[in-house]
């Protein structure tokens, strides 16, 4: 199964302002694992970047002017996402800038099923913050690098977060180090990365001790 985390950046909040699109991220995955398939491009959103928005994501005006605008990338990005479900953190804000600049188009609006990350949060951790930063510092998930807002790596984070929601664990494909233990992952039987830490000599010592005592205490009790 094949579906897209997908994250985008904007001008401001609302459509209703008319606040466009400045940033799409997308990162394929199947069966839970990330592809080497990506889409991500930066947006002329034809208008300014609010303040607001520019403390969260950077993106200023100047950096903004030169890059293509959505007609020109819309058919590559729809067919990016082609019959494929969305991961979408707070699906409602994002898709709500995609349908409108697709409206704009003259073009019909997305029709992919949609899996929204905050609802599953929601309902998973009732009244616990469902922020992506709260979620990535739940599963102990490393977002150091989101200094601000950027799709790519808000996608690459979701990706992770995504599969702890959904009570899997996290797949890992890049076995580097010798501590770390690789198993043959089929579509069967999908295998996780796992880092096998060993006791030291000191550790198995008193672990020896300890049992000897409990198997005392158990025999004259």
């Amino acid at each position: 199964m094949k579906e897209i985390v997908l994250d985008t950046e904007t001008t401001g909040i609302s459509v209703k302002d008319g606040h466009r699109i400045v940033e799409i991220g997308c990162i394929e995955l199947e069966n839970l694992v990330p592809t080497k398939k990506q889409f991500h491009c930066y947006l002329n959103p034809e208008r300014k970047v609010s303040e607001k928005a520019l403390e969260v994501h950077g993106y200023t005006d100047e950096f903004l002017a030169d890059k293509k605008k959505f007609k020109e990338i819309y058919d590559e990005f729809l067919n990016f996402i082609s019959e494929k479900r969305l991961i979408i953190h707070n699906a409602e804000f994002d898709m709500s800038h995609l349908n409108n600049e697709l409206n704009l188009l003259g073009k019909e609006s997305l029709t992919n099923e949609i899996i929204d990350t905050v609802v599953l949060a929601r309902e998973k951790y009732p009244g616990s913050p469902a922020n992506l930063d709260a979620l990535c510092k739940r599963y102990n998930i490393d977002n150091s690098r989101r200094t601000q807002h950027t799709a790519l790596i808000d996608c690459e984070l979701l990706s992770k977060v995504y599969i702890n929601l959904i009570d899997q664990k996290e797949p890992f494909l890049d076995f580097s180090k010798s501590e770390e233990k690789k198993v043959e992952i089929t579509d069967k039987n999908m295998s996780y990365y796992k880092k096998i830490v060993n006791p030291s000599k000191e550790e198995l010592s008193k672990h020896t001790n300890y049992l000897k005592l409990n198997l005392k205490k158990n025999y004259f009790n």
